[in-house]
């Protein structure tokens, strides 16, 4: 995963405190069109704090957690660790460390922008059994049009490091068909949404790899822009952030040469 190792490290408890989980029409759409049942294997590549790994493991299934970030897995093992069906595996998409053909199901969930990509789907026909799926998910924040969606996102722009290289929304069909050519292509959208108080928006932007952490100076400035965002279009003390949540799948299908 490109330069994403220890971008997290710092923020691991604003991301368990604050990011949004999936649609439960997520875990549905793996069953009707990828085959998940209770007997599957999941390797869940990037999984971070295990916020997709527990709804992954509420089906049943056995999961490989799979993150290379030190402070992440810890979060996850934390909570999911008393669960026999839930191993943590330090790795990466390009180097998973799981077993060749084993795996009925490769989920990747807000971290296929960090990935090789010709290395990670190199991997993913290794570990995959034959006719195993692959489903790339994502949540994308709504950038307007109302007042709050729109003054986030200035925020953002203002403050974020490198916010325009690793916005989900610069990833579209045509880069998703790539990676999974020659195989067909499919894809689902799902409205999310997430309802926060002002700690919970502070934590849901400091999450963010592209916000600059605690001890950078331009810290205190963007919350103070962040608050008055806040107090400006909150309601009963909450603000609401939705999202369209993408789910690109299909099965893996032998490339006779690198589509990338």
């Amino acid at each position: 995963m490109r330069g994403s190792t220890g971008r997290f490290s710092d923020r691991v408890e604003s991301y368990v405190r604050s990011r949004p989980s999936y649609p439960p029409a997520v875990i549905e759409l793996l069953r009707s069109a990828c085959g998940l049942t209770p007997s599957s294997l999941v390797a869940d590549i990037g999984s971070g704090t295990g916020i997709f790994t527990r709804q992954l493991l509420e089906t049943g299934c056995r999961v490989f957690a799979v993150e290379p970030n030190e402070g992440m897995p810890a979060a996850a093992e934390k909570s999911l660790g008393h669960d026999h069906r839930f191993h943590s595996v330090a790795g990466t998409a390009e180097n998973t460390g799981i077993e060749a053909r084993c795996v009925d199901l490769i989920t990747a969930t807000q971290a296929f922008h960090w990935f090789d990509r010709t290395a990670a789907r190199a991997e993913f026909q290794r570990i995959s059994r034959p006719g195993g799926w692959v489903a790339v998910t994502w949540n994308e924040r709504l950038r307007g049009p109302d007042p709050f969606h729109a003054g986030y996102e200035r925020i953002v722009r203002r403050w974020g490091t490198d916010y325009e290289k690793v916005d989900h929304s610069l990833i579209g069909n045509a880069e998703m068909s790539r990676f999974f050519a020659p195989a067909q292509l499919e894809s689902k959208e799902f409205a999310n949404a997430q309802v926060l108080d002002w700690e919970g928006l502070k934590n849901r932007l400091l999450s963010s790899s592209f916000a600059p952490n605690l001890r950078s100076p331009d810290c205190a400035p963007m919350l103070v822009q962040l608050e008055a965002l806040f107090r400006a279009t909150s309601e009963s003390g909450r603000v609401t952030l939705q999202y369209r949540t993408l789910v690109y799948y299909a099965q893996l299908v032998p490339q006779t040469s690198s589509p990338m």
